[in-house]
């Protein structure tokens, strides 16, 4: 059983920076994927960053360049670094777990960009 608790969301203006950070309750090394998706008022929720077991990570086009995901397994933490805000990349943002053939998520925490 895998738990994951979000944090480090919040309120910033525009072209300011947030570090969210998801806390694995268990073992992450038995976890493959790690990954970050947010969902914003009346849209459907929307891959992020994924981060592989060994360090390799894929970026969504929208946030390439300005986000960065990683994994410190030694920590059983996941960090998403988002930098250069923009309003619309305000939405709740979650943290999901891949282990074997089952899926978690965590509660998610908000994120507000004002222009």
């Amino acid at each position: 059983q895998v738990q994951l608790v979000e944090s480090g969301g919040g309120l910033v203006q525009a072209g300011g920076s947030l570090r969210l950070s998801c806390a694995v309750r268990g073992n992450i090394l038995t976890i493959n994927d790690m990954a970050w998706y947010r969902q914003a008022p009346g849209k459907q929720r929307e891959l992020v960053a994924r981060v592989h077991r060994f360090g390799d990570t894929n970026i969504v086009d929208s946030v390439k360049g300005r986000f960065t995901i990683s994994r410190d397994n030694a920590k059983n933490t996941v960090f998403l670094q988002m930098n250069r805000l923009k309003p619309e990349d305000t939405a709740v943002y979650h943290c999901n777990a891949l282990q074997g053939r089952d899926t978690y998520w965590g509660q998610g925490t908000q994120v507000t960009v004002s222009s």
